[in-house]
């Protein structure tokens, strides 16, 4: 029985409004994350089932209409379009398209003289998303027109050691990636395999920067208001500021020094992976240029401002994370409710994550890019690919949010430890309530006495 009463004693201590109001909104911020992923995959699985072919027969011999012709008649929807030259970036955008496969000049000879034909194939990249860069229509025409010459060349009577090879592999595929104006001949999948690679690294060390710092501030809050050692800290004579100063450094500091660790060890994997898949990607692609080449051919490269700018946001993330921490710490009664506090953070950190590993947040729908956008740290996650893509005003768009918001939470930050309302203020969550109901039964139980 006493057991039993110790259980319902720690369970009323943990169990309070703000462990519910932390599954609340963890609760509302899976069902925001859901819906998102929801659109995403729903535009993905759109792009899958409806494939549009997009064809150009610079050839325009009698064989390439004919094959034009059997990939209509066999259900799927082939879209022709008249191109000329390789400035493929503008073929792209005067067509309004994000991918086109070309039929070059000398198709059907190369093929009549037992030669793998050539095809070329340009495909728009917007971002570093993997839903965001599936080009089905240039895979599924690609697949077609293969099979047809593979089954041509297997109709013929006397199959050469040639034909057998071009049944085996009936095409040279020349890939071709367009962002923005600039073009190079790689697959895009080649640049994805070591951009991707990258660009998982920011986001790591930003989600743990967020919860250790908010944890590590929050946490040393709770616990000198508890001991009592927070009032003696703030009597003592030294100014507020440098005492705010004082543990917002410190804890940006040790956080600081846990992501360079964290940095600094992840790199070894991110380079090793990275130079595994390019040298193996450099093996497979048909053309001399290699990954490094085409990704500073396509502007996708950073220099060192740029890493200054992904840098100074971290900064102000660091900073926005270490005043909220302060806040909350204030307000926490003990620092088992440090837990549940830091929740809510831990998923706004959550969100933007693992969004942006998936889906290119720029391309949602208008109502949800702001929502997520609205989250400060969805822009330093967002970082790398928006520098990357040419999307600077977005990027300096977030700069001065993520400014503002430092400056109305350290605003506010100030204005409790500046007071005396720092001693008394607190989320009491009921206990007041708690507080009054067993008073009355104490003065309940000695009336009865009496």
């Amino acid at each position: 029985m006493k057991f039993i009463n110790l259980l319902k004693k720690e369970l009323s201590e943990l169990i309070n409004l703000q462990m519910i109001l932390g599954l609340v909104v963890a609760m509302g911020i899976f069902m925001i994350l859901g819906s998102i992923m929801d659109t995403t995959i729903d535009e993905a699985k759109e792009e899958t089932t409806n494939v549009t072919i997009r064809l150009c027969d610079r050839d325009d011999t009698e064989y390439t209409q004919e094959l034009i012709k059997s990939i209509k008649e066999d259900g799927n929807n082939v879209r022709l379009f008249d191109t000329d030259g390789d400035d493929y970036a503008a073929i792209l955008k005067d067509n309004d398209i994000k991918d086109l496969i070309i039929i070059p000049e000398g198709f059907t000879a190369a093929l009549e003289s037992s030669k793998r034909p050539e095809l070329i194939t340009v495909s728009r990249m917007t971002s570093a998303a993997t839903l965001s860069n599936l080009n089905v229509g240039t895979s599924s025409g690609l697949a077609l027109i293969k099979d047809r010459i593979a089954a041509d060349v297997a109709q013929k009577n006397g199959m050469s050691e040639q034909d057998y090879a071009i049944v085996e592999n009936p095409v040279v595929v020349r890939d071709n990636t367009v962002v923005d104006d600039k073009s190079a001949e790689i697959s895009p999948s080649d640049i994805m395999s070591k951009i991707a690679i990258q660009n998982a690294v920011m986001p790591i060390v930003v989600f743990v920067l967020i919860i250790m710092t908010s944890q590590m501030l929050m946490s040393a809050v709770a616990n000198e208001k508890t001991d009592k050692t927070l009032e003696t800290l703030l009597s003592a004579p030294v100014s507020r500021g440098a005492v705010i100063g004082a543990k917002m450094l410190a804890a940006a500091i040790i956080a600081l020094i846990n992501a360079g660790v964290y940095m600094f060890g992840f790199s070894f994997f991110v380079s090793g992976a990275t130079d595994t898949v390019t040298e193996a990607a450099e093996n497979l692609i048909a053309s001399t240029m290699s990954v490094d080449e085409a990704i500073n051919k396509l502007g996708l490269s950073l220099g060192g401002f740029d890493y200054f700018l992904i840098g100074l946001q971290l900064f102000f993330t660091i900073m926005i994370c270490l005043s909220v921490s302060l806040i909350l710490g204030a307000l926490v009664n003990d620092t088992k409710n440090t837990q549940s506090m830091i929740m809510p953070i831990m998923m706004l950190a959550m969100v933007p994550y693992m969004i942006s590993i998936l889906a290119d947040i720029n391309a949602l729908p208008g109502v949800l890019r702001y929502a997520v956008y609205a989250i400060p740290f969805t822009h330093t996650f967002m970082a790398i690919p928006n520098l990357m893509f040419g999307n600077r005003l977005i990027f300096f768009a977030g700069l001065i949010y993520q400014i503002i918001v430092f400056i109305v939470c350290i605003f506010f930050a100030l204005r409790i430890f500046m007071s005396d309302k720092i001693f008394t203020i607190r989320l009491n969550f009921g206990q007041k309530s708690k507080y009054k109901a067993r008073k009355r039964r104490q003065q309940k139980a000695e009336e009865q006495k009496k």
